[in-house]
């Protein structure tokens, strides 16, 4: 189920959530996945950063793939191109991940589908980091 444009799905989503899976979380400060992985961990989450290329990011190990991070995840946060979506999906329905949210410019139709009918939530074309801000910063909570 989409539940990106559904602000109380999303809020619970993210109340609810504790581990989160970052996939192609980049070692290098100014790349959005490693300033928002930070953002999560400040957040309060446990973040796991999934890129096989790497050994540590953000002072923690790096997994080659979800399924591979020991005792789960909530969810996965893919910044991955549309194109390897796929496989990013498939390797959360393989970890039993009850939720993936696909960033800005990563959406893809198929693989969403793909989630949803896995019984995946699937969020699509949101930033996490601003969905967080605006659900749990802003004065109007």
């Amino acid at each position: 189920m989409n539940i990106s444009n559904d602000t109380r799905a999303l809020r619970s989503l993210l109340e609810t959530t504790k581990r989160i899976a970052v996939v192609g979380c980049s070692p290098k400060p100014g790349r959005d996945s490693h300033a928002i992985a930070k953002y999560l961990i400040d957040a309060g989450y446990e973040v796991f950063p999934v890129n096989p290329g790497q050994d540590r990011i953000l002072d923690r190990p790096c997994y080659p793939t979800v399924a591979a991070i020991p005792g789960g995840v909530d969810l996965v946060d893919a910044f991955r191109s549309p194109e390897h979506v796929p496989p990013v999906v498939e390797d959360a329905i393989a970890a039993k991940a009850p939720a993936i949210w696909l960033q800005l410019g990563v959406g893809n139709e198929e693989a969403e589908e793909r989630a949803s009918e896995a019984g995946l939530t699937v969020v699509s074309e949101r930033c996490i980091l601003v969905v967080h801000r605006a659900l749990f910063t802003s004065r109007e909570r």
